[in-house]
């Protein structure tokens, strides 16, 4: 058990339904034609799975993919989509969960990575790719860049998100790298709101490539987004990709 917080049985219900926009063809299409291009013929193995929004699509396109899970919660509305013999889902953390055989591909997307609140688990998930990993294959992580260019002097809080039914902010602390995400989401008309939060470790490209070297990883891509657009210093996130040397 690593120190990943654990999703609920509530928030595992509400998930797909919450995040209907990530599973959209517009944000999934370039998803899945990333990593099917990275995993050829071979297999995939996808860290934090989830519900199956990236895996069971991918699944549908030809691809063998196999999951690591930490939340049962999470696996079962998976397992409501798809079944066992066709993607097959082990339960246990990223860091230091294996499953049988070598994959092509390795992911990790949507910011999962920072989920590891402590800088060994990362590297320790890293460690993991590799293992799992045949000469060749890659592991690919999807990150946002921290946004601390937007905190003035005095301020501990980012909003991410200001709409009708959510608003979002984070906040951070920056000696451990840790920042929360805090919700606010409306759930009917009634003008109530549920609130929610989450905490992370962020962490710059650059440190992701330090993780990799001593995972025995090459760094070989570094794209803004699924589309390839080049990387540069306004870049909101990043599509990373590190090779296991043949």
């Amino acid at each position: 058990m690593t120190s990943s917080e654990l999703w609920t049985r509530a928030t595992a219900d509400r998930y797909d339904a919450e995040e209907h926009e990530m599973s959209s063809g517009a944000v999934l299409g370039p998803t899945l034609d990333f990593l099917a291009e990275l995993a050829g013929d071979d297999r995939a193995l996808e860290f934090a799975i989830g519900t199956g929004r990236v895996g069971v699509p991918l699944r549908e396109r030809g691809v063998p993919v196999v999951g690591i899970e930490l939340s049962e919660h999470m696996a079962a509305v998976l397992r409501g989509k798809i079944d066992e013999d066709a993607l097959p889902v082990a339960l246990g953390d990223m860091a230091t969960t294996t499953v049988p055989g070598k994959f092509a591909l390795v992911y990790l997307v949507y910011n999962t990575i920072t989920n590891l609140l402590t800088q060994d688990e990362q590297v320790e998930c890293f460690r993991n790719a590799a293992r799992h990993l045949t000469p060749g294959g890659r592991f690919v992580i999807e990150l946002g860049v921290p946004p601390l260019r937007f905190l003035p002097p005095g301020q501990v809080a980012v909003p991410f998100d200001v709409s009708e039914r959510h608003l979002g902010f984070d906040t951070f602390d920056l000696v451990e790298q840790i920042l929360v995400s805090h919700h606010l989401t409306r759930d009917g008309d009634d003008g109530r709101y549920r609130r929610g939060s989450s905490r992370h470790r962020y962490a710059w490209p650059v440190e992701l490539d330090l993780m990799a070297r001593i995972a025995g990883l090459e760094l070989e891509l570094r794209v803004a987004d699924w589309d390839r657009a080049p990387f540069t210093q306004e870049s909101a996130k990043h599509i990373s990709v590190w090779r296991k040397p043949a």
